[in-house]
């Protein structure tokens, strides 16, 4: 059972990354607010409202924390390689490893951490979403940025590969909070990767590939 008042040494920053684990473990729902407190160190409610304002403001600094550290390492990875393919294969690994982790909560707290929410509850999924929202558009950001630099060729449909690698990121989140393990999801982004020569070829050269079948006589 909780103590009461706030421990002795409190530490607000520990406190927060240990809420974070609880939320990444169980989400928003499933996370009790004993489960918070005993986690936190022992805090009672009115220190833990003094400090967090609610549980809704708790797992929204935590939501904040979990994306500018663990959950954010996918993007880095995405950012950090000169060469699109490699940033791409980087992304989808380091999504698998983070997700899988034996040693970590399963799967991502952005993606599973409130899907179904109370009415009351709206603030918190709609927090979430905007998270999940910004995964495509880095995602095309990259695309962009390879294309404007000759690592793609030009007259791609860029929204359409980043959906498509945008939809396979968040799918190993949800086959990680399933049960799948780091091999599986390993597998998968390998898979996916396994396309991208496919998505990233010109409209010409897979016109030449699979001939419309009123130009099979032209070709």
């Amino acid at each position: 059972m909780a103590r009461t008042g706030r421990p002795r040494g409190f530490d607000r920053d520990e406190a927060l990354r240990q809420a974070m684990t609880v939320f990444w473990r169980l989400g928003y729902g499933g996370a009790t607010l004993q489960d918070l407190q005993v986690a936190m160190g022992g805090i009672s409610l009115p220190s833990m409202y003094a400090a967090f304002g609610s549980k809704e403001g708790l797992f929204r600094e935590a939501a904040d924390l979990y994306a500018a550290t663990e959950g954010g390492r996918p993007m880095r990875a995405l950012d950090e390689h000169p060469d699109a393919r490699a940033a791409f294969e980087a992304m989808l690994h380091e999504a698998a490893d983070l997700y899988g982790s034996p040693g970590a909560p399963a799967g991502c707290l952005i993606v599973t951490g409130a899907v179904n929410c109370a009415p009351a509850d709206k603030g918190v999924h709609d927090h979430l979403q905007q998270f999940r929202r910004q995964a495509p558009q880095l995602i095309q950001a990259r695309l962009e940025r390879a294309a404007a630099q000759g690592d793609l060729p030009a007259g791609l449909d860029l929204a359409a590969i980043a959906s498509f690698y945008a939809t396979v990121l968040h799918g190993l989140a949800i086959r990680a909070h399933d049960g799948a393990s780091h091999e599986e999801l390993t597998a998968a982004a390998d898979a996916a990767m396994a396309a991208w020569d496919q998505l990233t070829a010109t409209q010409t050269t897979l016109w030449k590939q699979k001939p419309d079948e009123n130009q099979r006589g032209l070709i």
